[in-house]
């Protein structure tokens, strides 16, 4: 193999497998690795492209004949809180998040696999151990923050026992420009809190109020039921072959 500069990124493409996205259709993704001292800046540039983080590895989708993945981004200084958004955020009131270092607890992992065992039981996350949800979370070279999400007065501890379970969780990176999810899960038994639209809501008030224009909400897949619910939030941009574009809807 011939000898690169240290600091280029070299980029590979994986072989084809089944999209989890659109029944009978393969996907390909191209992927780089984020390490070094330059994994932050990397992580900037390829996110505002269109890349995802998972561990030390950006990626994102090149699969032949097909654009149905769109990286979607929330415009946050003028997001509109409808009137579906406000009740949400009216009924988890009571619920406080704390961000803070990447770090793996037990407490997470019997939330995690409660979320993926009723959301995704059939997924490729199924099958996860404790190595493989700690290796997610602590494998990082970019700035990442875990954020608890717990009832307001929980008596929250280091070792992360507290008198209020845990109930969200999201791993997060800080960009230059905002902030990237790059998973979150919670508590599949409390259907009424609607969690998932207010992890989303509350990231939106968290990189307002550092002065960040941006939350990346990862891939739009048309056609996707799923993946359907990253639309509502407006205004928002999406990603095309000419580059960001605002969508009203």
């Amino acid at each position: 193999m011939s000898e690169h500069p240290r600091d280029t990124p070299q980029f590979y493409l994986t072989a084809p497998s089944p999209c989890p996205y659109l029944p009978g259709r393969e996907e390909r993704k191209v992927f780089t690795h984020l390490v070094g001292e330059r994994a932050t800046a990397l992580n900037d540039v390829l996110t505002q492209g269109g890349f995802r983080r998972s561990q030390s590895i950006a990626y994102r989708p090149a699969c032949e004949g097909c654009r149905a993945c769109v990286s979607v981004r929330i415009c946050v200084d003028e997001f509109h809180e409808s009137r579906s958004f406000r009740r949400v955020l009216k009924e988890n009131a009571d619920l406080v998040g704390q961000g803070r270092p990447p770090t793996p607890t037990s407490e997470q992992y019997g939330l995690f696999r409660a979320y993926v065992g009723t959301r995704h039981g059939a997924g490729g996350m199924a099958d996860m151990s404790v190595l493989d949800y700690a290796m997610m979370v602590e494998d990082t070279h970019v700035e990442t923050r875990l954020i608890e999400y717990r009832k307001k007065g929980s008596d929250y501890r280091v070792n992360g026992r507290a008198s209020d379970d845990l109930i969200a969780v999201a791993l997060t990176d800080i960009l230059a420009d905002g902030l990237s999810m790059v998973y979150s899960f919670f508590n599949p038994n409390v259907p009424h809190r609607s969690l998932g639209t207010y992890l989303i809501l509350d990231h939106v008030t968290r990189a307002k109020a550092i002065g960040l224009p941006y939350v990346y909400l990862g891939y739009w897949v048309d056609g996707s039921k799923k993946m359907d619910y990253k639309r509502r939030f407006l205004p928002q941009e999406r990603l095309s072959p000419h580059g960001w574009e605002r969508a009203e809807s």
